[in-house]
Order: C-alpha cells, then structure tokens, then sequence
C-alpha cells in the first residue's frame, strides 16, 4: 500500500512539475520530431536533458524520502502519516462454561527509543481483570489475558469478543491506534498503526545518514577510512574493466572482420553473455581463491564478453560504402583499419564501455563478498549484518554517484574522442 502511495506522489510531483515549468518557460523540450537535427536521429545531441528536470528528479527524490521516514529536515505538514503514538484500550470479553465476563486491556504504544512503565489499572471486580502492556511502535504484542485472571485458560476461558464484536481464531478488529488479531491459540494480539512512514530499521531519515556519513569519515569503519574502502572498490572496478576491454576489443574485432573467429568465438560469447557474473563466484574461488585476484577477474568476466559484442557491433555495422570509396581511393588494409573500421566502430566501443563499467560497479558488492577486509561492497555487507541501515544507504548513494561520475567523464572522453558519432 505505502509503495503504491509512494508511486502515485512521484507520478503526481513529475506531472505537476512538467505543466508548472512548461507554463513558466514556454516550452520545455521538443513539440515534434521535425525541431530535432535531421542529419541523423541516432545522434544524441539532438535531445538533451533538461537541467530544470534533472534537479526537480533529485529534489522530488530527496522530498519523498524526506516524507516517508518522518525527517527533521522537512515542515511537519509534509510528512506522511506516521505510526501511532500514545495510550489506547479495547475490551475483552472472555467465555468459561457458562459464564461471562468483560475486561479492559489499556495499551501503551511508545517510541522504541524509550522505555516507558507498565500501565498501572485496577484489576475489576469479575473473574476477568483488566490488563495492560506496553508495546513498541512497529511492534506487536500477545495479551495474556488469563494471567491475572481467576478462571484460567486451562480450566475452559476463552475470548469470544472484542469491544463486543464476536471472534474466532484468525479475525481481526480494529480498535483506535491499532488492531487486535486473534491467533490459533486464542490469545489476542494488538498490533499498533504503522502509518505510512518507513521503519527506521529499513529506511532512516536522511540526517541520519548524512550524520553517520561525518562519523565514517572521521572514525573510518573497521580500521580503513571512508575514502580508503572507495578507493579500493575503484581500483578493483577500473582494474577488471580495463582487462575486460583489453581482452574484448580486439575479440570482437576479430569476430567482426573474420568469419572464421566469428564462428569460433561466437557460440562462447553468446553463453557467456547471460551468465550473471554472480553465478561465476564459486568458480572463481575454486580457480583463484579468495585474494584481490579473484575479485579482479570476477570483473573481468563482468566487462570481457560487453565490449566483445560492443566492437563486433561497431565493426558489423560500418558502412560498406565507406570500405569500396576508401578502396577506390587506393587505401591498403590496414589504411581501411585505420581511418575507417576504427574510427566508426569507436562510438559503440564507447557505449559497450559504459555499459560494461556499470556492470562493473553492480558486481564489485559481489566481488568484496569473497572475503574482501576493504571496499565500498564490504562496507554494505558488514553494516547489513548488524542491521545498520544508514551505513548501507551511504554505501549505496556513494557507489551511485561515483559510478555516475565515472559515467560522465565517459561521456565527455566520447564527445572529445568520437565527434563524428551520429554523423555520416
């Protein structure tokens, strides 16, 4: 239900956010395909980003963690709804042969950062007595009704109502701030309103994180600086991809220019390519063991068999045009390789790279797994097991942005190297 909420307000805030700036500005993107360059529609230049809804993107991400998690960064009339808080009660009404009695169970439901006192009540005058518990937010909690009362459990009493509706083992009522499920055995269980916040457990507001952040670089975690573990995730990252290129480029050449590496190779590659290189961990412990080598070729793997099929593309589809008019021209072989085959197969290689460097930082969590004592992956993992949320949300955001800056810098390496691309 709250990720449906959730979906409904981003869907909400993008729509709103295109009408209001479309209005404010006139137009924000392209009305038809004939205001895009005609030379080529496969040349990326002709759409480009929006800047405006770039940074709305991040801001409306950050508002609806903001709101979700309840945060300290946000006006209160923001915020979703979130768990309940405070005192409430329902009765019971509890069946034993042929009599019948009503007890009151008051319910304290507190924040699970504190530890309140148990409810004091006084007891009542029928064999049923009142009860209380206290009971954490995100929490539930068994009442056991007949441990104060005079006719027990074993001698026949069972609940047979709730604030007077009738009950079976499995129904559930609610009652103010929560609802009380009646379980196989008979006992009633309440069980608080979550609202639509997130547990803290499974998603902490964002100053906790930014907090936690300053901790890691001022104390490091487990010995290494927060700087230290990225590095090193990214020495393993670069380390693999460049073996994976160094390898796979000049693969694919091979099988784009020759028919006979084509029908070698090809039935290898193809198998490859789907395997996830998580499936290949077990392997590669067998074969390498569990030191920086085997991380570094379980990255290898990742990135070999893209840039393969990145420049057996790039190579397939070079214009044959451009092979007889360099021909015509009196070019030699390695002429036509030169300033023709590499030049126009470069703008896949660089997609396949891109591709490949971002499979590359989704598998490197998998390949700090096989024992790794540092790295970003490592981070994730050890903080998962003593369940500390926020340490793997800074794993994850840090992970992202180097990842995406990496990705940029690419891009910029494209744009500077291949100006040609989209251009025939």
């Amino acid at each position: 239900m709250t990720g449906l909420i959730l979906l409904a307000v981003y869907i909400g805030i993008f729509a709103g956010g295109y009408f209001v700036l479309a209005k404010l500005f006139g137009g924000i993107g392209s009305r038809d395909y004939t205001s895009l360059k005609t030379v080529t529609f496969g040349d990326e230049s002709a759409v480009r980003p929006n800047r405006a809804a770039g940074i709305l993107s991040i801001l409306t991400l950050f508002l609806l963690w903001g709101m979700f998690t309840g945060s300290s960064l946000l006006p209160g009339f923001l915020h979703a709804p979130g768990p309940f808080e405070g005192q409430t009660s329902f009765e019971y009404t509890v069946q034993a042969g042929n009599e019948r009695d009503t007890a009151t169970v008051e319910v304290l439901v507190h924040n699970r950062e504190t530890n309140p006192d148990e409810i004091v009540v006084a007891p009542g005058d029928g064999f049923a007595k009142n009860d209380s518990i206290t009971v954490a937010q995100y929490r539930s909690k068994l009442v056991l009704f007949d441990r104060n009362d005079e006719i027990k459990r074993a001698d026949g009493a069972k609940v047979i109502e709730i604030d007077g509706k009738k009950v079976a083992p499995g129904d559930r009522v609610r009652i103010t701030g929560g609802a009380v499920t009646i379980s196989d055995k008979g006992t009633p269980n309440f069980e608080p309103d979550n609202g639509l916040q997130m547990e803290p457990l499974y998603l902490p507001a964002p100053e906790e994180v930014v907090s936690r952040t300053f901790k890691v670089l001022d104390e490091g975690f487990r010995g290494t600086s927060l700087l230290g573990h990225l590095s090193w995730s990214l020495f393993r990252v670069i380390a693999g991809f460049l073996c994976g290129a160094i390898v796979g480029i000049p693969l694919g050449y091979a099988m784009g220019l020759s028919n006979w590496f084509r029908g070698w190779f090809d039935p290898i590659v193809e198998f490859m390519r789907p395997v996830p290189p998580l499936a290949l961990i077990p392997l590669v412990i067998i074969w390498a063991g569990i030191g920086e080598v085997g991380k570094i070729i379980l990255l290898f793997l990742a990135a070999l068999w893209i840039m393969a099929i990145a420049a057996r593309s790039g190579v397939s589809g070079v214009s044959i045009s451009k092979v007889h008019a360099a021909y015509s021209l009196g070019a030699s072989k390695w002429q036509i390789m030169r300033y023709v085959i590499i030049p126009n197969s470069l703008p896949e290689i660089f997609t396949g790279a891109r591709v490949a460097m971002g499979v590359c930082w989704g598998t490197v969590v998998a390949a700090e797994l096989v024992a790794a004592e540092k790295g970003a992956g490592m981070m994730i993992m050890v903080a998962s097991k003593f369940q500390n949320t926020d340490i793997v949300i800074l794993g994850i955001i840090l992970i992202g942005i180097i990842g995406f800056g990496i990705d940029m810098l690419m891009r910029a390496a494209e744009r500077f190297m291949v100006p040609w691309k989209g251009r025939s």
